[in-house]
């Protein structure tokens, strides 16, 4: 299926964001606040890029008052998902980000930055220019999925008319790899597509 930068960062059309602000106004992250410092403290790059970029506020409604629509799409989308947990989900705000929408530290920003949105099922605030593209983006991948089940019912046709052993092992090793590729979209719902 090509790597990440392949598949995804290389053909995102940057000329759609609005530079609206909003992705850095208001965010959030699957790994909760307490697990992100955790991680941070331990050396975990991703953690300390984030935590240096962002900061908490301290409540759902101090995010809200900064932009309702963001928090809401987002809470209602983790809602639908099955994935919401008031407990374990904190809103952040750029050190970086400026009055007029632009970044202080443009020209040195981290490839957190570089990369956002940073998968086609990243929420992005409404209205945001990626959100067609993004739309595009999970469609052709549910359709690679698909693609990809299908072959494994071919092989496992094959599997059936086949009796020599190099050849169920190639057959092993090429499921496992279809396979792989499926699980790694799971949390999306790969086995409903």
């Amino acid at each position: 299926m090509g790597s990440y930068e392949e598949n995804y960062l290389d053909k995102r059309p940057q000329h759609l964001c609005h530079m609206c602000g909003k992705c850095c106004r208001v965010v959030t992250t699957s790994t909760p606040y307490a697990q992100l410092k955790s991680m941070a403290e331990s050396g975990d790059k991703g953690a300390t890029d984030f935590l240096s970029l962002f900061e908490p506020y301290p409540s759902i409604e101090a995010a809200r008052n900064v932009d309702a629509d963001v928090v809401d799409n987002i809470i209602s989308r983790l809602k639908n998902d099955g994935k919401f947990d008031e407990n374990n989900i904190t809103f952040y705000g750029c050190r970086f980000l400026q009055d007029n929408n632009l970044c202080s530290r443009y020209e040195t920003r981290l490839d957190l930055c570089k990369h956002c949105p940073s998968t086609p099922w990243s929420i992005v605030p409404p209205n945001c220019g990626f959100e067609g593209w993004l739309f595009w983006q999970r469609e052709e991948i549910k359709q690679k999925i698909r693609k990809s089940k299908e072959e494994l019912l071919e092989l496992k046709i094959l599997r059936m008319k086949t009796i020599d052993k190099e050849v169920l092992k190639k057959i092993d090793a090429v499921e496992h790899k279809i396979q792989k590729s499926i699980d790694f979209y799971k949390k999306y719902g790969s086995e409903n597509w």
